[in-house]
Parts: structure tokens; sequence; C-alpha cells
């Protein structure tokens, strides 16, 4: 199966295996049904970023955009869950989510710094998944619908780096942001053994 991406996903240091892709395709319904816990679990993050840091003007504005859109995205699987007859259900997590939350620092303002990166690094996992479903997966309509996903993704990716450069120097978060990536590279070295958008 030909997986290469048209360009490097910025930010992300190894790209995903083509295992992740078979699982994936093999697994469409638990895909979407966890692509709608995604979705609502991003617009969470946003608005607990938003009530920790409530007189950070600009990043309230920022992420009150970025919550909206994840809602909106959320509706949109649901209604994907819908026309596939997937009930609404719990699902398991991978160690990813788990992974990446553990590097946050427990002082400020590094916690703020962690916590805008890592949202950053996960947008950009998400888009360039999105864009290999886009790629591979055998419906049309559905492929469509993911790659009209993907120019959110990188956009939230993107204001989530604007975040924090505008509340650390640039140098700073380019040096933890390289850390940060090198841990979401080994949290997606092995596959989990469950078909899930970030595993």
């Amino acid at each position: 199966m030909e997986l290469s991406c048209a360009k490097p996903i910025k930010f992300l240091q190894q790209p995903t295996s083509s295992a992740w892709v078979e699982q994936a395709i093999a697994h469409l319904d638990t895909i979407l049904l966890d692509h709608s816990h995604c979705e609502c679990k991003a617009a969470g993050v946003a608005l607990n970023l938003m009530f920790r840091y409530p007189s950070n003007a600009k990043l309230v504005r920022t992420l009150t955009a970025i919550a909206q859109e994840e809602l909106e995205h959320f509706e949109q699987v649901n209604q994907w869950l819908d026309r596939r007859h997937i009930p609404l259900a719990p699902l398991s997590s991978p160690p990813y989510a788990a992974g990446l939350k553990a590097q946050v620092r427990s002082q400020e303002p590094h916690r703020l710094l962690d916590s805008l990166l890592i949202s950053a690094l996960i947008e950009a996992r998400s888009h360039e998944r999105l864009g290999l479903l886009a790629n591979h997966c055998p419906d049309p309509a559905l492929a469509q619908f993911y790659r009209g996903l993907m120019a959110s993704e990188a956009r939230h990716y993107g204001l989530y780096w604007t975040l924090a450069t505008t509340y650390c120097d640039r140098d700073t978060v380019t040096n933890r942001l390289e850390e940060l990536a090198t841990v979401e590279s080994q949290l997606l070295s092995t596959l989990h053994p469950e078909a899930r958008i970030h595993s």
C-alpha cells in the first residue's frame, strides 16, 4: 500500500506507519466512533484551557473559535455514525493522549507552554491521519468528508503554535516542541491492538 504523503507534516518527527492505515481501513466503523470521541475531547481541551487561563484574552478568543469548530466536527462525525448505523458507545483509550499529558510540567509558564504544544502535536497528527484516510478510504463520500476536515486540523495546529509563541519566546517553544515531538513519535512507534485515530 502506497502511503507517502505529499509533504512532511510540520511538527511531526515520524510519519504514520502503513500498518496503522491498514488497521484503520479494516475497522472504519471503529475509527469513525473514535473520531467522534476525539472531536469531543478536542473541544473539551480548548474549553479547559480557557477556564484555566481566563485573563489571557488572545488565548480565550482563539480557543473559543477552536472549541466551536471542534463541536461542529463532532456533530458532522455523528451524522456519519447515524448513516452507517453505528451507535454511540464508549471506547477504551490508547496510551497516546495520556502519555503526552504526562509530559506536562506543573509549574507556570511551562504548564501553559506544554499544554499548547501537545495540542498542536495532536492536531498535526490528526491532520496527517485524516489525509491518509481520505486517500485510502474505500467509501468515496467518506473520503471526501475526511479531506474536507484536513484544512481545519492544519489551521488548529498552527493556532496552538502561534499561541505558544505569544506567551513564550520562540527558541524556548522550538526546543520544547522538539522534545515533545520525540515523545509523540515514540508513543506511536508500536501499533495499538485496537483501531483508533491516535494509536
